[in-house]
């Protein structure tokens, strides 16, 4: 379905009289909290969290009243345990955002999580909010819908280390009880007023409240265990099933094909177009792809 189609995907389903918790009197730690997400949503949780310490390699330009900053780096892990002592939650935000060489997808997104799931364990924190991505389901077609709780696609090397984190997240819930609630990103980094936002990146597009609003589920609601979910705002789109979502409460407030007309979908000098336009994951497909277009036979149903 083109992102222009409007469908019942668009508005959020009842809620099941669950509401977004208001207010967490916890101690959060955000990882990668000076990055380009961590600042925006720091912003939206204004007031909304006890107290936050940012732990990211990069200063923060805007700590608040309520935030102190540590400089660390995930992949030293007596630094990262030293960080969460006295802390009651952790958001993971942290590490390479986008495509990079397997050895530093290895040794920052996927080894750098270890560490802070193995810190958790041995300081008894017993929740984490994971900022993963959609890409972990990108090498599905478009005019498929995709469960969180089905299988894993991804279309990227980043993407396979995504799918680490989850998977270690899942391991660390059954093995040790540490809650995860895991919130598949879309596009938190371009705004979709953004003059380079295209189609995809419009109705893929997750407002810095409307992902507060996942984080605050995931930092307070009771028995989330391993629970899954996508980090996308109000959306025609019909790739993914954010039912959960929805049952905990969340309701989207805000939409990205609202802005301003979208340029084309990929621009016409994207390599292998053909299959950034044909799957879930848009350019992240076609990187380094020898252009040839397979689809799994468990995919065709």
């Amino acid at each position: 379905m083109s992102p222009d189609e409007e469908c019942d995907a668009d508005a959020a389903p009842a809620s099941e009289g669950r509401v977004v918790p208001v207010y967490s009197d916890k101690v959060v730690a955000i990882f990668g909290g000076s990055g380009r997400v961590g600042k925006k949503l720091r912003a939206a949780l204004h007031g909304k969290v006890r107290s936050i310490r940012i732990l990211d390699l990069l200063a923060p330009d805007d700590a608040r009243a309520n935030e102190t900053w540590s400089a660390v780096d995930i992949c030293d892990f007596n630094s990262t345990v030293d960080a969460l002592k006295g802390v009651d939650a952790i958001v993971h935000l942290a590490g390479f955002p986008g495509e990079r060489p397997i050895e530093d997808i290895v040794r920052v997104n996927v080894l750098g999580t270890h560490n802070i799931y193995e810190a958790a364990r041995q300081l008894r924190i017993s929740r984490v909010v994971l900022g993963s991505s959609n890409h972990v389901t990108g090498f599905f077609a478009r005019d498929q819908r995709v469960s969180p709780d089905g299988p894993m696609r991804p279309d990227s090397l980043y993407g396979l280390g995504k799918c680490w984190n989850e998977l270690e997240a899942g391991l660390y819930f059954q093995k040790y009880g540490i809650e995860s609630f895991i919130i598949r990103i879309a596009n938190a980094t371009m705004e979709p007023e953004d003059s380079r936002s295209d189609q995809r990146s419009r109705a893929t597009w997750v407002s810095a409240r409307d992902l507060a609003q996942l984080v605050m589920i995931g930092l307070e609601s009771p028995g989330v265990d391993c629970t899954t979910v996508y980090g996308v705002s109000r959306s025609p789109l019909m790739w993914w099933d954010n039912t959960i979502a929805f049952k905990l409460g969340y309701n989207p407030l805000d939409r990205g094909l609202d802005h301003t007309a979208p340029v084309e979908d990929t621009p016409s000098t994207v390599k292998n177009r053909h299959i950034s336009d044909h799957f879930q994951g848009g350019r992240f497909c076609a990187i380094d792809h020898d252009g040839v277009l397979r689809e799994r036979l468990s995919d065709a149903d």
